[in-house]
């Protein structure tokens, strides 16, 4: 099968550990198949003006043979199967799934921008991400590994849910 992805996933509304569950076992298709999946780590939301229930949060490795656009509508699909609703930004979500790596690609368009335009700055993201990918890189050949020594990131708290299991 054709290219690996990186997709970040969380989840703060309902029963947010059998939403991720889920969305994983929507993700897989004949055209994505779920290589690897990161712990699941409890975050405090970031960057939003109204009080919310803290996430779960996680990274899956994907091989896919969809290009990123048509990875996206799979991705927004899922998304919708596992009741989200997009209203404004900033609400809580039964589940948000996002393209953060698409190996090789770089892209900038109305509807996707790879790498994720702001990885760089949640941990939420990143820590799960080098717990499957420990080696990888950005497209320009910044370590992933270097993006955590940032204040930013380094101010944020995970907390990595030992009994949680979302096995493949």
């Amino acid at each position: 099968m054709g290219a690996n992805a990186w997709l970040s996933l969380g989840s703060n509304q309902g029963d947010r550990l059998n939403n991720l569950r889920e969305a994983i076992q929507r993700l897989r298709t004949p055209q994505v198949e779920v290589v690897r999946c990161a712990s699941v780590y409890e975050t405090e939301p970031v960057g939003y003006d109204t009080p919310q229930p803290f996430y779960l949060n996680t990274v899956v490795q994907v091989r896919t043979a969809l290009e990123p656009l048509a990875l996206l509508e799979h991705v927004m699909a899922v998304e919708q199967a596992g009741g989200r609703v997009r209203t404004h930004y900033g609400n809580p979500r039964t589940i948000d799934i996002d393209i953060v790596l698409y190996e090789g690609v770089q892209m900038q368009s109305e509807r996707l921008t790879l790498p994720h335009p702001r990885m760089h700055e949640r941990a939420f993201v990143l820590v799960p991400l080098l717990e499957i990918a420990p080696d990888l890189t950005l497209p320009d050949g910044t370590p992933i590994r270097d993006l955590l020594e940032q204040p930013v990131v380094q101010a944020q708290k995970l907390w990595k849910l030992n009994h949680a299991d979302l096995s493949l």
